[in-house]
């Protein structure tokens, strides 16, 4: 035999009122967090702990250079 299931219409309205209710306030909630925290888009930070010097040149860089100065008369 089959089981009926019964859902009043009070019920019924009862969800769609509360969906549309959590959909305007979720997306009230998100368009005040753009405002006050605004995504920036940029560089990553480095891990903590790592070190990385800026002046230093790979040394295939340096035979490359050196090799090309020789040329200039």
């Amino acid at each position: 035999m089959g089981m009926v299931v019964v859902i009043s219409l009070p019920f019924i309205i009862f969800s769609i009122l509360l969906g549309f209710g959590c959909y305007f306030l979720g997306r009230a909630k998100g368009r005040q967090d753009v405002r006050t925290n605004a995504q920036v888009f940029g560089v990553p930070t480095p891990p903590l702990g790592a070190t990385h010097n800026i002046n230093t040149k790979p040394k295939e860089a340096d035979q490359y250079y050196s090799n090309t100065n020789n040329d200039i008369v």
